[in-house]
């Protein structure tokens, strides 16, 4: 579930830091800009759910939406729009 109209897919989780790209751009090289938008999740492995914020970021005339927050401490949860 959402409030953003958009259905969405679990794409990975990553440590914080580790490189992860979104259309070639490097989630953490750029700034998160919250749209203000949430999506519901449920963690894919333990099942515990959660209420994301939905992130843009852009560089280079790109710019990418995903969903992010932490499954655990340092271990963040990605998901993108589908």
């Amino acid at each position: 579930m959402s409030n953003t109209g958009v259905s969405w897919k679990y794409a990975a989780t990553v440590a914080d830091g580790k490189r992860f790209e979104i259309d070639k751009l490097n989630i953490w090289d750029n700034e998160w800009i919250d749209t203000g938008k949430t999506i519901h999740v449920k963690d894919p492995l333990y099942g515990k759910e959660f209420t994301f914020p939905v992130y843009e970021i852009e560089s280079k005339n790109k710019k990418v939406t995903f969903a992010a927050g932490e499954f655990s401490n340092n271990m963040w949860g990605i998901y993108l729009p589908r």
